[in-house]
C-alpha cells in the first residue's frame, strides 16, 4: 500500500512541477502525513526530485520557444545563493519549527490562489 502512497505522490507533484505550479505542495504532505518520513527528509527528497522535473521541464518549454534568457544571469546568481542560505537555514531548525514554516507557506499559497481567483472572476464580469 505504501509504494501506491509514493507513486501518486511522485506521480501528482511531477505533473504539478512540470505545469510550474510546484510539485513539494504535494510531495512533502504525502511523505509526511501518510508515509511518515520526517519533516526533513521530506524537504531533501522534494528538492532532489526537483532537479530531474526541472530540467525536462526547461527542455520542453525551451523547444516550444517559451524560454526567455535575457538577463538570465542576473537570476540564477541570487537563486543559486539564496537556495544555499535556505537550504543551510532549514538544516539547523528544528523539524517542529519547518513544518509549521511549511505549512503558513501553503496557506499563503492558498490565500494567494483565492485572491487571483477573485480577481479574475471580477475582471471577467466586467467585460
Amino acid at each position: 500500500m505504501a509504494f501506491l502512497i509514493y507513486a501518486a505522490a511522485g506521480f501528482l507533484s511531477g505533473l504539478l512541477g512540470g505545469m510550474g505550479m510546484g510539485g513539494g505542495t504535494i510531495m512533502i504532505p504525502a511523505l509526511t502525513v501518510f508515509c511518515g518520513v520526517g519533516q526533513h527528509a521530506a524537504q531533501v527528497t522534494n528538492l532532489i526530485s526537483f532537479l530531474p522535473m526541472a530540467a525536462f521541464s526547461l527542455a520542453v518549454h525551451k523547444k516550444q520557444g517559451l524560454v526567455c534568457t535575457d538577463g538570465l544571469l542576473s537570476l540564477i546568481i541570487p537563486a543559486v545563493i539564496t537556495s544555499v542560505a535556505g537550504g543551510l537555514i532549514a538544516l539547523i531548525l528544528p523539524a517542529d519549527v519547518l513544518r509549521r514554516l511549511f505549512g503558513a507557506f501553503l496557506v499563503a499559497l492558498a490565500v494567494h490562489g483565492g485572491l487571483q481567483l477573485i480577481a479574475s472572476v471580477k475582471r471577467r464580469n466586467k467585460t
